[in-house]
């Protein structure tokens, strides 16, 4: 029996980035009033915007506004499977970030993200600076949220060096399965 090969879902190391590349990430996520009131309430933010009906029914939208926050975050997660699972280092900073239209309860976001620009770390070998700019969509194309993002990320260098399992973990692992 020959080995099996195994192909683990990750992101994408700094090398296989490509400055002006967009990639659309899916699936979309349909946000619930549950989504928002979790949110808003975890968070400690009590903008009656987010939580109060008939307080937002008498302003200018009408009805309670999904909380940029999570818009935010949500926008971020949508790209992650595809962009940075396991290949990124941390968030350097944020800037650009703007909500031009708002998001409501039922409003499916949908995420797109274009690589602006990438370079080596001069202080971290195997390490590199990735600008990334992330714009989110109702399900109708309105732009709902866009931020400019900065990375550290790990080059190619780095696979073989991740996941590895240490020799007592291994074992304990074996001694579980009986493989």
């Amino acid at each position: 029996m020959s080995e099996q090969k195994v192909i683990e879902q990750r992101g994408l190391w700094l090398d296989e980035m490509e400055v002006g590349a967009i990639y659309k990430h899916a699936p979309g996520r349909t946000i619930t009033e549950a989504d928002n009131t979790w949110f808003t309430a975890v968070t400690m933010n009590t903008q009656a915007l987010h939580l109060d009906a008939a307080f937002a029914a008498t302003e200018p939208f009408g009805q309670r506004l999904v909380n940029s926050m999570f818009t935010l975050s949500t926008l971020i997660g949508l790209s992650v499977t595809q962009l940075t699972q396991g290949t990124i280092v941390g968030n350097l900073g944020f800037s650009e970030v703007a909500f031009p239209a708002p998001l409501f309860h039922g409003d499916t976001l949908y995420a797109e993200t274009t690589i602006l620009d990438k370079r080596a770390s001069k202080s971290r070998p195997g390490q590199g600076i990735v600008t990334l700019e992330h714009r989110g969509y109702n399900q109708d194309g309105t732009l709902v949220a866009k931020a400019v993002r900065q990375t550290m990320m790990f080059d190619s260098s780095h696979a073989g060096e991740a996941k590895k399992v240490p020799a007592q973990q291994e074992d304990t692992i074996q001694n579980e399965t009986g493989k």
